[in-house]
């Protein structure tokens, strides 16, 4: 037995094997309520944790919904639900999975989608953190499946319009194959933690994942705007904000997503130089298609709004951070802010790479920061495991970082610790 070691488990053979369709066939896609019932009823007389996933239309949709549910439990097979034809009605279902442990790969993107169907798991078992957790460097699904089972899957589909009906029969084959393994993995990872000895801090990061709630709504999403570091002024900025707020609502309305409503550079290009009128605007490259030529007067609006506000009505072209400023410009700024961050990061990098752990997972890099930036008025090793419980961390990361973080924030610029 090895305890907190590297991976040992290599594949079944030297060649993976190719794995291009389910082993019993692609499933028909469930779209009415009959075979809803029928498929519920096999979920519910299976054994054993269920594999779910889902997929989604997020280059070509608004929403985050899912478009198809892919499930899988031994007894009962491979089931691809379509949300969309059943009308979100999914009763049946919902009850089938109550007290079932759920099996997902990079559960946070999948969770959100399924809680909008009233679909929460009572157990989780994230086969992508496990991976992380084991000490494996590449934890994608095909690659954790080929190491670790032997198995090459087909993949290719993953950012495909899963908005679009009827679904094409190799999509099918790509989204049943998701979940063809995904129990058998989570065993041999569940036997990989076990060996090493982490079984136990695993298990809690999936009940923290499990349980936590959906992130705050985001202040000024119109900040993220890509190449928005070239609007430099606050009135460029205010017709930044403007068109994106447009564009927002309007992607919102048709359920299409803002990128191809109207791109980011789009919104960059009139943002130093609003144009006089409409047909300045559709002057300009990205607007002469004939899309953006039925919205011109819609964009010619916003931009004339964000001109005409008064100064005080204009966005903060520095707004205060949320947070730390960047790293980087800890030194000048508080020069013993920066020794404790450096020598909390040499001594968790330390620590993570005994572990075979990255070290973000040992304890979460904004955590870090921010306790280091503002630490607490006592340092003392108890304190320290109060703040990293307040801000989040689990308590298998504050038993193996507490102390560290406790000797790191006596760190000074002149090289003192105490």
């Amino acid at each position: 037995m090895s305890t907190h070691g590297t991976p040992t488990t290599e594949p079944a053979s030297s060649e993976p094997v190719p794995l291009t369709v389910p082993r019993d066939g692609t499933p028909p896609v469930i779209t009415d309520a009959a075979a809803l019932r029928r498929a519920a009823d096999a979920i519910a007389a299976g054994t054993g944790p269920v594999a779910v996933d889902t997929e989604r239309a997020s280059g070509y949709r608004y929403s985050q919904r899912a478009y198809l549910v892919q499930l899988r439990r031994q007894g009962a097979g491979s089931m691809l639900v379509d949300p969309v034809a059943l009308g979100g009605r999914i009763d049946p279902l919902i009850t089938a999975l109550e007290n079932t442990e759920w099996v997902l790969h990079a559960a946070s993107q999948d969770l959100p989608c399924l809680a909008e169907l009233n679909l929460r798991p009572a157990v989780l078992f994230d086969t992508e953190l496990a991976g992380r957790l084991a000490g494996f460097e590449r934890v994608a699904l095909g690659t954790l499946v080929e190491r670790l089972l032997g198995y090459r899957l087909e993949k290719g589909h993953g950012a495909a319009d899963w908005s679009m009906r009827p679904l094409p029969d190799d999509w099918l084959a790509y989204a049943a194959l998701d979940v063809e393994l995904l129990v058998e993995l989570r065993d041999e990872l569940e036997s990989q933690l076990r060996e090493q000895g982490k079984l136990e801090w695993a298990l809690e990061e999936f009940e923290a994942l499990r349980t936590a709630p959906p992130p705050p709504p985001r202040k000024e999403p119109w900040r993220r705007t890509s190449g928005i570091h070239r609007a430099r002024s606050a009135r460029a900025l205010a017709v930044v904000r403007g068109l994106w707020e447009s564009r927002d609502e309007l992607a919102r309305q048709r359920d299409v997503a803002p990128g191809r409503v109207l791109p980011d550079s789009a919104i960059i290009s009139v943002a130093a130089e609003p144009p006089a009128d409409e047909r300045a605007l559709l002057a300009l490259p990205v607007y002469r298609g004939r899309a953006q030529r039925k919205l011109a007067s819609r964009w010619m609006r916003a931009i004339r709004d964000a001109t005409a506000l008064s100064r005080a009505e204009l966005p903060d072209p520095s707004p205060p951070p949320d947070g730390p400023p960047p790293p980087s410009r800890w030194a000048d700024k508080d020069p013993d802010a920066a020794a404790r961050l450096s020598a909390a990061r040499t001594e968790l990098t330390a620590t993570a790479e005994r572990l075979k752990l990255p070290v973000e997972n040992l304890l979460q890099p904004d955590l870090v920061r921010r306790t280091c930036w503002e630490p607490p008025e006592e340092t003392d090793v108890d304190t320290v495991r109060e703040t990293l419980r307040a801000g989040g961390a689990r308590e298998w990361q504050i038993g193996l970082t507490a102390e560290t973080l406790s000797t790191a924030l006596r760190a000074s610029a002149d090289g003192d610790a105490g």
